[in-house]
């Protein structure tokens, strides 16, 4: 069967997720944490990608970034893995690659989805219950985002820095969105968008993407989801 393509267009940001070889760890202590961490800055530098979330969770990753290019985005991705994996395997005595399959990912409106996605993402330490605030986890965007840390590969979209006329007004604003927890639906069609490739957006959106890619995007799934944390 062959591979089922991914799709990017320039400038359109693109919610990208990784999970673990049968959603085993692949991060271990805090060394791994930055070393993958590293290549990602090193990564999006070299291929010009933007990334303006992200969250590294015990088995798995999450990264909202845009690409002025889209072969951009294959590129980065390759990119860490060529050096993070590698490191992985000689750390621990292990081989082979540390993921399940390839990388999913799905095209992001940015009007009504963009700012959903960034709490999805920074939010995954939550809904996992591994802290009560996203901002007790230190291996995400959350505190560059609300102006606590700077994390100096994180670049602000267009629609974050709409939040506000100065940093201080857009971190107060992107904090306030975190007083409530993502609506459960919101939940279900991220989810289902990255899983199949399918683009985050109302049907103007989507035709929008399938003209100029001319083709066919993705398909969301149909009935009741399994139940899952990621």
């Amino acid at each position: 069967m062959p591979r089922k393509p991914r799709f990017y267009l320039p400038g359109i940001p693109v919610h990208l997720v990784q999970r673990g070889h049968s959603r085993e760890p692949v991060f271990f202590e805090a060394e791994d944490y930055a070393t993958y961490a590293h290549w990602l800055k090193e990564s999006s530098k070299k291929y010009d990608v933007a990334i303006h979330a992200f969250v590294l969770m015990t088995n798995h990753i999450h990264i909202l970034a845009t690409a002025e290019v889209s072969e951009s985005i294959s590129q980065f991705m390759q990119l860490i893995g060529k050096h993070y994996v590698p490191y992985l395997n000689q750390k621990y005595g292990r081989s082979g690659s540390a993921w399940e399959g390839r990388y999913k990912a799905s095209l992001v409106q940015e009007e009504g989805y963009f700012l959903k996605v960034m709490r999805y993402i920074e939010l995954n330490p939550v809904r996992a219950n591994m802290v009560e605030l996203p901002g007790h986890y230190r291996w995400s965007s959350f505190c560059h985002n609300i102006g606590d840390r700077e994390i100096s590969f994180i670049k602000p979209h267009f629609i974050y820095e709409a939040l506000g006329a100065n940093k201080q007004e857009r971190s107060l604003a992107y904090q306030q969105l975190f007083t409530s927890l993502l609506d459960g639906e919101d939940m279900k069609r991220i989810r289902e968008c990255w899983k199949t490739g399918t683009p985050l957006g109302n049907d103007k959106f989507r035709e929008k993407v399938e003209q100029r890619l001319q083709c066919k995007v993705g398909t969301t799934k149909r009935g009741r989801p399994r139940r899952e944390v990621i």
